[in-house]
């Protein structure tokens, strides 16, 4: 698709969203990320990307004024603050990115926002923060709301609920809608992944695949404070292993053509029930590379949302910024 609108990526990750955003039409002006490997796998898939480096990769440092006036400000901000997984501190939670962000739509004035969170972020105890965020955007000219949407709903074969957080001028607000789910069943882990498991001639692929009759429970990528990769807490384990699949951790490689027992995931085969294409490669070694992707957004649910937002941008405004 031909890029039509402006952007800057915040907290990028592994280009999850924006590469869903690409798809939907939305060129990135600049792509903010702190974690090196996360920029590695940036600059492998889109070499013409600007990756910030030095202090600008810091959010807390980036000074957005270079890009008053994009079409659209988007990030993945930190989950930590919110995460049932975590203490869910909020405000208080020093990981808490929100203030950065939205002195970066102040810098900036974006036509659009679009942030995406977990489902923490919709917890009771958060409704006065999630008060207070609509109160800030507002005062900034732009009106807000959120939806919680499931992976699934677009196709990915994984739940992964996550909320996506949209802000629209206030000129353009009653133009934009939510995207709905495609109405069709995504995908079983078994169909998703049955070609990469069965990469090395397992004789047992077609039978795991057989079994494998469900999509995945939500990857957890964890945190560097994590110790290794796996697929999550032990309630998470029993999940895959339900789908005969070993989560206590990832692969290097599919199963040799002898092999017996319980398959473990390798890394390509999670970017797939992520949602990313076979084409995109992640930077570092297995860790990192696990953390980045099992962190990410899926690119399809970015993509449905970014078409509503280029939908909304795409009509005529006689609304003028103010300097």
């Amino acid at each position: 698709m031909v890029s039509v609108f402006s952007s800057v990526e915040l907290c990028a990750g592994a280009g999850g969203q924006a590469l869903g955003l690409e798809q939907a039409g939305f060129d990135h002006q600049a792509l903010v990320e702190i974690d090196r490997h996360c920029r590695e796998t940036l600059t492998l898939n889109r070499p013409e990307w600007n990756v910030l480096e030095g202090d600008e990769a810091d959010l807390t440092a980036f000074d957005g004024r270079a890009f008053k006036g994009i079409d659209l400000l988007a990030g993945g901000l930190p989950c930590p603050p919110f995460s049932v997984a975590g203490k869910q501190l909020g405000h208080a939670d020093e990981r808490n990115l929100f203030p950065a962000a939205l002195r970066v739509v102040d810098e900036t004035r974006p036509r659009a926002i679009m942030i995406e969170n977990v489902r923490g972020f919709l917890d009771a105890v958060f409704s006065d923060y999630r008060l207070a965020l609509k109160k800030q955007l507002r005062k900034l000219g732009y009106e807000s709301d959120w939806r919680l949407f499931n992976a699934s709903d677009f196709g990915v074969p994984q739940l992964r609920p996550r909320v996506a957080i949209v802000a629209i001028r206030k000129d353009l607000s009653d133009r934009f809608s939510w995207p709905v789910a495609q109405g069709m069943p995504p995908p079983t882990v078994g169909a998703t992944l049955l070609d990469l498991m069965a990469a090395r001639g397992w004789g047992g692929a077609a039978k795991w695949a057989a079994l494998a009759d469900d999509i995945a429970p939500t990857i957890v990528g964890g945190s560097k404070k994590h110790g290794g990769p796996d697929l999550g807490p032990t309630r998470a384990k029993k999940a895959w292993a339900s789908l005969g699949v070993d989560g206590k951790g990832i692969a290097d490689l599919a199963p040799d053509r002898d092999f017996v027992g319980m398959p473990r995931l390798t890394v390509q085969m999670v970017a797939r029930l992520q949602g990313f294409p076979d084409h995109w490669r992640i930077g570092g070694r297995k860790t990192a590379a696990y953390r980045q992707v099992g962190n990410a957004f899926p690119p399809p649910v970015a993509e449905a949302v970014g078409r509503k937002l280029a939908e909304a941008l795409s009509q005529k405004s006689v609304y003028q910024v103010v300097a």
